[in-house]
């Protein structure tokens, strides 16, 4: 194993792939990590080198491993079996210390093929990458897989929506970004309309990491006379689901499973669930050559998640619509709250909430409650210039959900709790509450 420290530079994505040529294992490093975390990681994956870009400025902070130049190697590169291992991507850690996920050659190629499958994806293409390279999003998909379909990436190491539209200007045709970033676009295109040009040509624009919330889709469409798609992953299994380039765009989903991933709602006890009504709500289950081989040093862990037949238990809820669509309503540990006899998954009441004029950025948790089990309460980033009242917001969610799914309280916060990916940490407002 060989860690990058992960600055978004030519010579980061140079180490990325010549470590995978040659059939070293890379533990990619977010250099925004903090102490502890970082000695975690170090620790437990105990790589032989650190790269850098610049290793004058890592040395103090990876004391007992050395940091390395990048440059240039000669000789042989090595047959790479396909189930070798390729990468060791650590979770966000949200529930304990974060552990090391085990990602193959053949969890990548297989994944990245189905997904060029699904959106057409070329050597004709031009990718824009405002991503960091720590993460499936930008380094798996982004670097990876512009490789391995032949197509351009040209790499922004700062996002911007300027800089974003000046690529699509200059012929770009594709973008991966997060909901932060569709959203930033979109000021940006308000404030400066005749910067749509080029974007507005855009072939795909692809959403993820994170809910692209239904008023956004319709603020982007509008703006750019196109919708915005959206795709399904985790570090565990890469991308399990994803709206086609030649399919619906139907905001609030992620599609349907792509080719050769098997995907199922399961219930509490793990039984698979028949329904496909766009209603009953159950954890995915997936199983394919896109899951992942396991956790580091992490037997107990990898078998609490992935059992004898393949299936890997992901934690994610969602419902699925009789063609297939797969609508993701929260996650198992976080966002599934039962309150007074029901089950309510904590995206739905988010994205009601986000249909209300006032109400800019909206996260919901439950909390205890002797009476119900589990209150909903709400935590509300107001549009500027609003104040909206709690109880007009809680009457808004009763309004178009059922009456049982409304918050019993609303906090009004100047900004929500983010990781380096912009998910919301539920735990940190649940503390807040």
């Amino acid at each position: 194993r060989v860690a990058v420290w992960a600055l978004p530079e030519l010579a980061t994505a140079m180490a990325m792939v010549g470590n995978a040529r040659a059939g070293l294992v890379t533990v990619p490093l977010n250099p925004a990590l903090g102490e502890k975390e970082l000695a975690h990681v170090l620790a437990d994956a105990a790589p032989r080198r650190i790269l850098a870009a610049r290793p004058a400025a890592v040395v103090e902070r990876t004391p007992g491993v050395e940091p390395i130049g990048i440059g240039g190697a000669g000789g042989a590169l090595p047959v790479v079996e396909p189930d070798a291992p390729l990468l060791v991507l650590y979770t966000s850690g949200t529930t304990g210390a974060p552990k090391g996920a085990i990602l193959t050659h053949r969890n990548a190629a297989s994944n990245l093929d189905a997904l060029a499958e699904a959106w057409a994806w070329t050597g004709s293409d031009v990718l824009v990458h405002a991503l960091p390279l720590f993460h499936v999003h930008g380094l798996v998909l982004g670097l990876f897989g512009s490789l391995r379909v032949g197509s351009s990436l040209r790499i922004l190491p700062k996002f911007s929506p300027e800089a974003v539209c000046a690529a699509f200007d200059e012929g770009a045709t594709m973008l991966f970004a997060v909901p932060t970033m569709y959203h930033r676009i979109a000021e940006h295109l308000e404030a400066v309309p005749a910067a749509a040009g080029g974007i507005s040509r855009a072939r795909l624009l692809v959403s993820g990491s994170a809910a692209l919330p239904v008023r956004e889709h319709e603020r982007l469409a509008a703006l750019l006379g196109q919708r915005v798609v959206e795709r399904y992953g985790m570090t565990e299994t890469l991308i399990n689901c994803a709206i086609r380039a030649d399919g619906e765009r139907r905001a609030g989903t992620v599609g349907p499973a792509l080719a050769g991933v098997e995907l199922r709602l399961v219930d509490d006890e793990r039984r698979p669930l028949d329904a496909a009504d766009d209603a009953t709500i159950g954890e995915i289950a997936v199983r394919g050559p896109n899951v992942f081989a396991g956790y580091l040093n992490r037997p107990d862990a990898t078998a609490a998640v992935l059992d004898e037949e393949g299936w890997f238990y992901t934690g994610d809820l969602a419902t699925r619509a009789p063609d297939g669509y797969v609508r993701i309503v929260g996650r198992r540990a976080t966002d599934l709250i039962k309150t007074g006899g029901y089950k309510v998954g904590a995206g739905e009441v988010e994205a009601a909430l986000l249909e209300h004029p006032a109400v800019r950025e909206a996260a919901v948790a439950g909390v205890e409650d002797e009476d119900l089990g589990e209150r909903i309460l709400a935590f509300v980033v107001p549009r500027e210039g609003t104040a909206p009242e709690a109880k007009a917001l809680i009457d808004h969610v009763a309004a178009l959900l059922a009456p049982h799914k409304r918050p019993r309280a609303v906090h009004l916060v100047e900004a929500l709790p983010r990781n380096a990916m912009g998910k919301v940490l539920k735990k940190a407002l649940r503390a807040q509450a």
